[in-house]
Order: C-alpha cells, then structure tokens, then sequence
C-alpha cells in the first residue's frame, strides 16, 4: 500500500508540555518489563538505534540514502535499507482516509450524537481504544502491520499518533493511550523489533510504563522539547525539522546527541521539486 498522507508536526502541548514533561522523571533502561493490561512479562532483547547517527526521514517514498546516513525510517509498504538500522512507520491510532470503510464500525472513535470523531488535518478518524477489549481488536490489526515490518527485516517500528487522544474532544485520555501503546510494544518486543515514541513530548516520562525503546519527534528543535526526548530516552532520538530555523535550533544543542535531518513537510523523493534534504 503506498503512503496516504504526508506527514507534519502534531503539536499537542507544545512548549508547556515540553516543560511539563521534563518534570517527569524517565526511567532508566532500554527496555520495559512493566506488565499490560493483557499481561506481558519481559520483553525480548531488541537492537537499538546509534546515537547521533546519520539519519534520513524517507516515509514519503523510499530512495537510496544519502553517504553518511546510518537510520533510516520508511513506510511499512517499503523494504528496509540493507546494512542500515530501519525503522518501520505504521499508522496506528488512526485510520487513513482510504482504510476507512475496512475498519469495523465500532472501532472507529463516535461522539455522543454517533458522529465520527476526525483528525481535520488529515481527514483521519481517531480509531476507540477507550475499552480492553477495544484496544485489543485494534491491537491485532496493527500488530499485523508490526508483523509485516518484522518479516521484512526493520529493526524498530514508529507508530504514529500516539497524542491522537487531545484531538478527541476528552473522548480519549492519556491512560487510554499509553494502555494501547503498551500492547503494540509488547507485540514488537516479541517479534524483535524496538518500538519509538512517535512525537507528544507530555507524555515522554511515561515511556518505560507503555514499554518505549526510542523517540522519533518532528521540529522538536523548533519548539524547544528535544530535552524532554534526550532526558527519557537516554539521547535515542530521530529529530526531523521542517525549517531552516528548527534545524539551526537542533544542531545548535543537540547536534553531537541526537540524529537529526532537515526535510520538506511533504517528505518528497529526490526528484521531486519539493524535495530538501539537509543535515547542515
């Protein structure tokens, strides 16, 4: 299936929760033992990324990296790049516009008056983790997915609106999300595969609870949360920036730490006349 949408910075928070979260102490460790709702115990052993690695944000469509790249994060419908660390991205609490009509009704998120609860950036409906037994019909069909990346060879998966819960009208919190979550990473550890935090910096002293290995965060340069990110996860981030200035902001005080690219929000191939790339 070839990618649907482009993505974007999902701010929920921003700079509040940025200092909020840094308030939060991280737990320390690369992996979770905690148990979820479904009864995980410890997770297997899992390769991590390098830090402050070459890095490149291909989920638009997969090209041959550029020298000096090292992690590489692509769509589930691509191959991983051989001889690179890979990360998988999977849509995860949302539905794509396309898959819409593939999901049971009733795991799609309704309002009191029945109406789809929608993501209006990206024409998305939240999908309804609010009940176990919700969040595990939903879980299969994303570990589905995880399965998908595992037995193609990524080495990390990158499920993606992870703060759907702060566009659901208070429908969804924050344990509904990190209950799904934890699910999700019980499922990868168990194929192989790290899992990363997508983005939603107030949640980031909650990683080792929803069993987080990783962050991948957009413009965390710009909004001044890549602290929050370095601080829980021990300096395992992937930073992409969409401007100049954001780039400049990252490398200024996390360049030697984290991997970090600049890339156009449409997160083009080469080629393409939207297309930048840019490691400064």
């Amino acid at each position: 299936m070839a990618v649907l949408r482009a993505p974007g910075p999902r701010r929920a928070l921003g700079a509040l929760a940025a200092a909020l979260a840094v308030a939060v102490p991280a737990l320390a460790g690369c992996t979770s033992g905690d148990r979820d709702e479904d009864g995980s115990g410890k997770p297997a052993a899992v390769r991590l990324p390098p830090k402050g690695a070459g890095f490149d944000y291909q989920i638009g469509g997969a090209y041959p990296p550029p020298e000096g790249v090292r992690v590489v994060s692509r769509d589930r419908s691509d191959s991983p790049a051989r001889g690179l660390y890979n990360i998988c991205y999977v849509n995860a609490f949302q539905s794509q516009p396309a898959e819409r009509s593939s999901w049971p009704a009733d795991l799609l998120l309704r309002d009191a008056r029945g109406r789809l609860v929608i993501d209006e950036d990206w024409d998305e409906p939240l999908l309804d983790i609010r009940t176990p037994a919700k969040r595990k019909r939903v879980a299969e069909r994303v570990n589905g997915w995880i399965d998908d990346c595992a037995d193609k060879g990524f080495d990390a998966v990158e499920p993606d609106n992870y703060d759907s819960y702060t566009r659901s009208g208070g429908l969804l919190g924050t344990a509904d999300a990190t209950a799904f979550m934890s699910l999700l990473s019980r499922h990868a550890h168990a194929r192989g595969l790290a899992i990363a935090q997508k983005n939603t910096a107030e949640l980031a002293g909650l990683r080792e609870r929803a069993g987080l290995d990783l962050a991948v965060t957009e413009e965390c340069g710009q909004y001044d949360e890549c602290g929050v990110y370095a601080k829980a996860f021990h300096d395992r981030v992937v930073d992409i920036e969409y401007t100049d200035r954001g780039l400049d902001a990252a490398r200024a005080r996390w360049g030697g730490r984290l991997s970090i690219v600049r890339r156009d929000r449409d997160v083009s191939t080469p080629g393409s006349a939207a297309y930048v790339r840019a490691v400064r």
